[in-house]
């Protein structure tokens, strides 16, 4: 019987190693992490049930509340954020990244002081049940950024070879321990996102070449030293032209987190250091560089470049005019200009200069026909002989460059739109461009317009050279002048402009161009021609009404948009909408609301709530109308109308241009679907005769809005068959009470009252219940809403469960035997379990018992109810056959289990009852009760062990344990027998009468044992 307790810990063990038990850990603190960084913090679940996906919840506990949760963010709810962190949670500055259906981690971009705290990662259960840690904590330290790196700025300019040195300070005031790390960089193309590492100082204090510097470092021409406690240099051996660009440090701090990672906290770069490098080349080329034509009087200006030469070199140019020197500028600067060209330098129209060490240019500001010819630089690199003179090294010429004249060439005009656009909508502004080309001189122009249909032009505008404008005739068209204008934009450039176009303008139009000269009879003339085409505003004019609720519910609200299509939706032009609407049933459309071009707001004029409940917005080809809390006054059809005018403020009060009514768009108006839902769950309640009691009426969720509740209780008596439902009282959606006509006397209505407790919850009070009272009770709720001109609707209706009223008892009390029970008995066989009465009662006195069985697997249950009157009531139908309950004596009630099964093991009680008439007429009421104590019942299973018929089996346990031990006692007497007859044989020689003497204690000592055995065998047959 031992090792049962084994067994049993042995399977408890294998239950646990069955159950998954859900951990949730989150990134070990304290956290230190500087402010105005970022920080990520990861949370993990592990040994969860449900999806794999699990949601997670993040708050924090800041120190000025410990105790206090602030809900930051969630996976699951996108409500969750309090209002402190919900514009940094939606404007993605704090979030949450999913590494794994299990794994998240915390960011927030950029840490405030305030973020200080305690942070708690929670994971909302999708267990069958709680089972281990569902939050885990962790410590978030914000500290001040103390870093700082600095280097000067500058430009630095270095030949390939030379060696070079930078150096940046970065120093770091952290209470904490950290550490600091050091990197170089390169920019070659002036991104920083594209920078080339040079070499790094990391935080564990190795140098860490780049990938471009490597064999440099290995070779020690490029080296990264500490001078002193906050200076970093970097130094190159030899500068190569790949180290051209921006050179800049970056310092990062890192600090050590408790899980023994390390975190950078901050992070700041200095400003750059622009090199320049300039590749080693003795040998040079000179170049010149200008356009090959020019015209007369425009400036020309020539530039010698020297290419290549070595570093520090001494240059001086010579120009050469078809092959005759011009000008010179040694290599100190000093200007040596030949004869003739001294005085035009000095008028201003020529000028030689040294642009750069390697850069001379020539000037001419005004070329004229003795400039035309070959041009050609000469450059020697020089040295110093001796005090003002130089030692000429060597010496390069550019190739030849030849300067031509332009020579005077036929013009020719374009005529064409500014948007190059050939059609133009009505109002919109008409824009023409004529050019000419060749060479700059004073032009006149005129405009002709020939329209469609017809074949004589009329004259538009022209400009005469000395800039003055002339229009054409209006020919009926008042406005004609005031609408078109004429402008010269450069000297071969002329603008017609038409502000406002009409239809009328359509047709085609010709630019005539004219030039004077002094050599010929008479003006030269060109011309050019462009078809236009004015498009009409009410071709492409469309009008559509939408809405995204044609179904509203009541005291809802609604939008309707007047959407205007139009080829021409970017000119902006002035649109007045008029609403109109058509009442359910009516025929005839009346005006809404007229929204003028200029703002001007006009309502219709027939009664209505409209302009009380009613906004309108508007933008340029868009108008809404939005109704408030809608009624069924606002069901019906509706249609936007809309007007464009002019763009031209001269215009805009004349009549429309073009209109438009949108297609009819019916509303209707739906009462909205109720949401009321009430406790539906039944219950008794037993009281005193002659006390107070309280039914409730509670109501689990209802709809939002402008809703009230109508309460109505009703009974029905449980002391006749089918009895109906009648209305106590109740309290419609204005609070007025109206009694039932069953309970409108007084007395009645002082017995019954309603209370409204809270907006889910209502109270019956019922004063000195009596006997008639009982019985069963309900309410029904209803729910209405009112709309904006004060009309109730109902939305639904509930009721709610039973509430079973009864009487308690108030005879003798009843007292059942409370002696302790327990029975083992064998499967498949029966028992008899018996609930006594200390005494029997008063004779007037009849009993009720009821049988209940407590499983821990499945919980407690009725089995059987024998009532007063002797009729058996089962808690299920299929225990009819497997037990029985019946009542032995007066004072004894049986409770028969037949064919026993293991599932009938179990603790079993009953509950007397005794039941008396009360009333008049007279009426069986239960007056008193007791419930006997729990009795134990242990069913075993009906095919044993061994080890179970030995432990059940006391002969048997006799037989295995007992006799073995009998045995080895009975043998170890036997041998202590022989050895002391053995003894005594050898002294029968000496003395027999002592041998006789000793034949008989040996006889009395062998007959013992068989008595003895006889006697245990004896004891083990009883």
């Amino acid at each position: 019987m031992a090792r049962i307790p084994h067994v049993a810990s042995f399977f408890l063990f294998l239950t646990k190693l069955s159950i998954g038990q859900r951990e949730v850990t989150v990134q070990k603190g304290p956290l230190f992490r500087a402010e105005g960084y970022p920080v990520s913090i990861g949370c993990s679940v592990t040994g969860h049930q449900g999806p794999s996906q699990q949601h997670f919840q993040w708050s924090v506990y800041l120190p000025k509340a410990p105790a206090q949760e602030v809900q930051i963010i969630s996976t699951k709810d996108a409500s969750f954020s309090y209002a402190v962190y919900a514009q940094r949670v939606q404007n993605r500055e704090i979030y949450v990244e999913r590494v794994q259906g299990n794994s998240v981690f915390l960011h927030i971009s950029k840490l405030q002081r305030k973020d200080a705290g305690e942070y708690e990662c929670h994971t909302p259960n999708t267990d069958e049940k709680y089972y281990g840690s569902y939050s885990a904590k962790t410590n978030l330290i914000v500290i001040p950024d103390t870093l700082s790196a600095t280097m000067s700025s500058q430009t630095l300019s270095k030949e390939e070879g030379e060696p070079l040195e930078l150096t940046c300070e970065a120093a770091k005031a952290t209470a904490q321990h950290t550490h600091l790390s050091v990197s170089w960089y390169l920019m070659q193309d002036g991104k920083r996102s594209q920078a080339i590492e040079i070499i790094s100082l990391s935080k564990d204090f190795i140098l860490i070449p780049g990938p471009s510097y490597t064999e440099r470092f290995a070779a020690g021409a490029v080296r990264l030293d500490k001078r002193g406690a906050a200076a970093f240099r970097l130094s190159f051996g030899s500068l190569q032209p790949s180290d051209q660009g921006q050179l800049f440090c970056e310092a990062t701090e890192w600090i050590q987190d408790p899980d023994g990672t390390w975190t950078f906290i901050t992070k700041k770069q200095t400003d750059q250091t622009t090199l320049w490098i300039q590749p080693a080349v003795r040998d040079f080329q000179v170049n010149i560089t200008t356009e090959s034509t020019f015209a007369t009087g425009k400036p020309l200006e020539l530039v010698c470049l020297v290419v290549g030469s070595g570093r520090d070199s001494l240059l001086q140019g010579v120009w050469l005019f078809n092959g005759t020197e011009m000008a010179s500028i040694d290599a100190g600067g000093v200007l040596g200009l030949r004869k003739g060209y001294n005085e035009r330098a000095s008028q201003g129209q020529l000028q030689v200069s040294k642009l750069g060490p390697k850069a001379f240019s020539l000037k001419i500001f005004a070329v004229g026909p003795e400039d035309e010819g070959t041009y050609r630089c000469a450059v020697a690199e020089v040295a110093r002989a001796q005090v003002g003179s130089w030692h000429v090294l060597q010496r390069k010429q550019s190739p030849d460059s030849h300067v031509h004249l332009r020579k005077p060439a036929a013009r020719t005009v374009v005529v064409s739109t500014k948007n190059k656009e050939q059609a133009v909508w009505e109002g919109e502004a008409l824009t023409l461009l004529c050019k000419a080309d060749g060479a700059e001189s004073l032009l006149s122009v005129s405009w002709w317009h020939v329209p469609q249909d017809q074949t004589q032009p009329e004259f538009v505008a022209g400009m005469e050279q000395d800039g003055t404008v002339q229009l054409g005739a209006s020919t009926g068209k008042p406005s004609k002048h005031g609408n078109t204008r004429l402008e010269k934009t450069d000297w071969n450039t002329f603008q017609l402009e038409i502000t406002s176009a009409t239809i009328t303008d359509s047709g085609t139009y010709e630019c005539r161009v004219s030039e004077r000269t002094q050599n010929q009879a008479r003006d030269l003339s060109w011309t050019q021609k462009v078809s236009v085409t004015v498009k009409s505003l009410e071709s492409s004019l469309q009008v559509s009404l939408m809405s995204r609720q044609p179904q509203v519910k009541l005291t809802h609200t609604f939008d309707l948009s007047c959407v205007v299509g139009a080829g021409y939706s970017d000119l902006k032009v002035p649109l007045t909408v008029t609403w109109q609407f058509q009442r359910a049933g009516s025929q005839v459309f009346h005006q809404l609301i007229r929204i003028a071009h200029n703002g001007t707001i006009e309502w219709g004029d027939f009664p209505s709530q409209f302009p009380k409940k009613t906004k309108v917005s508007q933008s340029s080809f868009r108008s809404q109308l939005l109704i408030h809390d809608a009624t069924e006054e606002e069901a019906g059809v509706y249609q936007c109308q809309v007007e464009v005018y002019d763009r031209n403020p001269l215009h805009t009060n004349g009549p429309a241009r073009a209109s438009a009514t949108s297609h009819p768009l019916r509303i209707a108006i739906t009462v909205p679907e109720s949401k009321l839902k009430v406790n539906s769950s039944s219950q008794v309640q037993e009281v005193s005769i002659n006390s107070n009691t309280d039914v409730e009426c509670s109501i689990l969720s209802h709809s939002s809005g402008n809703l009230q509740l109508a309460v109505i209780w009703y009974f029905s008596s449980v002391s006749t068959s089918n009895a109906s439902w009648l209305r106590i009282l109740g309290t419609d959606q204005t609070d007025v009470i109206k009694y039932g006509d069953e309970f409108h006397t007084p007395r009645r209505k002082q017995k019954f009252h309603t209370e409204k407790v809270s907006q889910d919850l209502f109270q019956l009070h019922i004063l000195n219940v009596g006997d008639r009272d009982q019985g069963r009770y309900r309410c029904s709720v209803q729910e209405w809403l009112r709309s904006a001109n004060g009309a109730w609707y109902k939305l639904g209706e509930q009721t709610s469960g039973l509430t079973e009223l009864k009487l308690r008892p108030t005879g003798s009390k009843v007292h059942v035997s409370k002696v302790y029970w327990t029975e083992n008995t064998t499967e498949h066989g029966e028992v008899a379990i018996h609930c006594s009465l200390e005494s029997s009662g008063s004779s007037a006195s009849l009993f009720s018992v009821m049988w209940y069985r407590h499983r821990q697997d499945s919980g407690s249950k009725m089995l059987v109810h024998l009532q007063h009157d002797g009729l058996l009531e089962y808690g299920e139908e299929g225990l009819r056959g497997h037990l029985h309950c019946y009542r032995s004596s007066p004072a004894d009630f049986v409770l028969k289990l037949h064919r026993l099964e293991m599932e009938d093991a179990g603790m079993y009680w009953c509950k007397v009852a005794e039941w008396q008439l009360h009333g008049t007429p007279s009426k069986w009421v239960s007056q008193a009760s007791d419930e006997s104590q729990r009795m134990v019942l242990t069913v075993l299973p009906a095919e044993s062990t061994l080890l179970s018929r030995i432990c059940s089996s006391a002969p048997l346990l006799y037989f295995v344990f007992i006799c073995p031990f009998v045995m080895f006692i009975l043998l170890l007497v036997s041998l202590l027998c022989l050895c002391w007859k053995a003894r005594k044989w050898s002294t029968l020689s000496l003395n027999a009468q002592k041998e006789k003497a000793l034949w008989v204690g040996l006889k009395g000592t062998g007959d013992r044992p068989p008595d003895r055995r006889e006697e245990e065998e004896d004891d083990e047959d009883s």
